[in-house]
């Protein structure tokens, strides 16, 4: 699993930075997620709102596995997120694989992540 995992993960990375130009790292797709998930254009954003959007991304992602549902938006349009599960507690390598596994299935469901044959 992890093997697929690592090959998936690849090829993601490849096709991020074929579309964009550079190299994607987690806090760069989490930051991409995040302004998805609010469905505005991109625009600058001060480093507090930088924050939230990498927050909303993480809470978007760990509602794929039932940890957060998604409370309401406010009156600016921004999701906000109630934990309905406790995290679980794991080393700094296991959550980011973790992370990577749901960004994975985000690009998935989202129709980004395109699978080669």
């Amino acid at each position: 699993m992890e093997a697929d995992l690592a090959s998936r993960w690849k090829l993601l990375e490849r096709q991020l930075e074929e579309r964009f130009g550079k190299a994607m790292t987690v806090e760069s797709l989490l930051f991409l997620i995040g302004i998805r998930e609010l469905g505005i254009r991109p625009r600058p954003f001060t480093k507090e709102e930088k924050t939230d959007l990498m927050h909303i991304a993480v809470c978007r992602l760990l509602s794929q596995a039932g940890y957060y549902q998604l409370s309401h938006r406010d009156q600016e349009g921004w999701p906000h997120w109630k934990l309905i599960k406790a995290l679980p507690h794991t080393d700094m390598l296991s959550q980011q694989m973790l992370l990577r596994e749901h960004i994975l299935t985000y690009f998935d469901e989202e129709g980004v992540f395109e699978e080669e044959s």
